[in-house]
């Protein structure tokens, strides 16, 4: 279970810098944070920290009328957010507004992490985190895009699954106009991507990996 954010971490997230996500505080607060998960230390001198996706939703949770100073966690930061890869249990409402809002601050956190992280401050191509977490990145990708992933019980939607390459994921979808608007998605979202055809079922997918240039 998630521990609950201490009343000195909550004034620490909200105290950041609302374009950067740049957070000041002390050696140990900061560090409290990057082990939560809720910062990152910026590997370029002067080496200064900022929210990560999960920290930019736990702001926007936090945000509204002043709460007590009791260590209570706010409601959207009771677990990680996940991006839906397809085929899972879809989180509780999945499908409405609350579930928009996650994935709309998640896709804007990383935009931001990728701006913070790549050495030319670009944010039209993937970041080091995303070359790491391949299938969460271009799931994040594709339902911060509108496109839905294919339920537990069978509903149609995509699927993002992890390939012998170390580098690529494969996307799967119901038919050839949605696997052909997945590609130009992650296109978009600074990936490159090709259909192929499996040899042995000849089912289609897209191959997909970050884009480095």
């Amino acid at each position: 279970m998630t521990r609950p954010l201490t009343a000195a971490q909550r004034r620490l997230i909200e105290a950041a810098d609302p374009g950067t996500g740049r957070l000041k505080g002390t050696e140990a607060q900061l560090t409290a944070l990057v082990k939560r998960g809720l910062a990152f230390r910026h590997p370029r001198p002067p080496h200064d920290h900022f929210l990560t996706p999960a920290g930019h939703r736990a702001r926007e949770a936090q945000a509204g009328p002043p709460e007590p100073d009791e260590p209570q966690t706010p409601p959207s930061t009771g677990g990680v957010f996940t991006a839906r890869v397809g085929g899972e249990p879809a989180p509780p409402a999945a499908g409405g507004a609350s579930r928009a809002r996650e994935v709309r601050s998640a896709w804007q956190g990383m935009l931001e992490l990728r701006r913070m992280t790549n050495a030319d401050a670009s944010s039209d191509r993937p970041c080091a985190w995303e070359r790491t977490h391949l299938a969460q990145a271009a799931a994040l990708a594709l339902e911060a895009a509108g496109h839905r992933p294919a339920g537990a019980d069978g509903e149609d939607g995509y699927r993002v699954r992890d390939t012998p390459q170390p580098d690529a994921v494969a996307v799967y979808a119901p038919d050839a106009a949605a696997l052909r608007a997945c590609a130009e998605t992650l296109e978009g979202a600074g990936w490159q991507a090709g259909e192929y055809t499996e040899p042995r079922t000849r089912r289609r997918y897209v191959l997909a990996s970050p884009r480095r240039v």
